[in-house]
């Protein structure tokens, strides 16, 4: 698409964010949009701190598919051998795999298939969720969906899941296995979990669509493992960069399902091209929206981030056609 279609669409839409295109190391094409913080007005840069929403799904991926690797965790263990007691409506044949893949069948804390809108408050008390095990009682005492197995049914909930299950298996914390494992071999020094209300200067407010409210009150107060990490587009560039090099990427990004209704298919917490090999990331929230591609044959990255959602889909939506 040419270059200036992007400033096209931006201008159309009020985009508010980044677009970053990345041809195998070289940029191609970097800029910056709209206001990071409408109040004191600072604009976004090319460098400006994004959350992702469940874009970060894929980090939570690669954690536990790093304790797999090591032993800790096995593909076909249950979520139940190290749940314990805790969440005890989820079925015992679930296993690490149905979570990664969105075909456990657990009820989700966020159902994605209810009827509610991204502007809504309904997390309830956010200033609470600072921690995996501080999600227990959201999780807790939510209906089967339907058998383990039986089908693709996207759900938040069983990654957060996971993220307790990777915990209770390596003894740290998620929040720092995820740096360990995933940020820092990748150098991805730009991106952490930022509490929402405590964002640096680098960082941008998100905001509600159509309004200049900020969504604190909407999200977890730091982000879990269905998502909401803060990230750059350039730190998005070395993660696709870092996670090409390794010898089991094909692990990740092999299609395991066909999703018909987003007319994509999926691996390991991955999206996938329904017909291409590009691998794909992809997060909406009250106040964030992200969507970030990666073209193993060309070395290609497209990032679009932004701080309102659906702000980035205009322009993902083009890019990535």
């Amino acid at each position: 698409m040419p270059l200036e279609d992007i400033e096209k669409i931006a201008e159309d839409t009020g985009f508010s964010g980044v677009v970053q295109i990345d041809r195998a190391g070289e940029i191609e094409f970097a800029k910056a949009y709209g206001l990071a913080n409408r109040a004191y007005r600072v604009p976004n840069t090319v460098d400006t701190r994004f959350g992702i929403a469940s874009g970060g799904k894929g980090f939570t991926a690669l954690t536990v598919l790093s304790l797999v690797r090591e032993g800790a965790l096995g593909l076909d263990t249950t979520a139940r051998s190290l749940l314990g007691g805790d969440l005890p409506l989820i079925a015992d044949d679930v296993t690490v795999e149905h979570l990664l893949t969105h075909t456990s069948g657990i009820g989700d804390y966020l159902d994605e298939e209810g009827d509610w809108e991204a502007n809504d408050y309904v997390m309830g008390a956010v200033h609470e969720l600072t921690t995996t095990e501080s999600f227990l009682p959201r999780l807790d005492g939510i209906p089967t969906k339907f058998k383990a197995g039986e089908r693709f049914g996207y759900c938040n909930g069983g990654y957060v899941v996971l993220a307790l299950l990777a915990e209770r298996a390596s003894g740290q914390s998620y929040h720092d296995l995820v740096r360990e494992r995933v940020l820092r071999p990748a150098d991805m020094t730009r991106t952490d979990f930022l509490r929402s209300d405590e964002l640096p200067g680098d960082a941008a407010a998100g905001y509600l669509d159509g309004m200049d409210r900020s969504n604190v009150f909407h999200l977890p107060v730091v982000a879990n493992g269905d998502g909401g990490i803060h990230t750059t587009a350039g730190d998005m560039s070395k993660f696709w960069r870092t996670l090409f090099t390794r010898d089991d990427v094909e692990e990740f990004v092999r299609p395991r399902l066909d999703v018909p209704e987003e007319s994509l298919r999926y691996g390991l917490g991955f999206w996938l091209h329904q017909s291409t090999d590009t691998v794909i990331l992809a997060g909406y929230d009250a106040g964030a929206s992200f969507k970030s591609t990666h073209d193993p044959h060309t070395g290609t990255t497209i990032t679009v981030l932004s701080n309102t959602a659906p702000g980035a889909w205009p322009i993902a939506r083009a890019l990535m056609s």
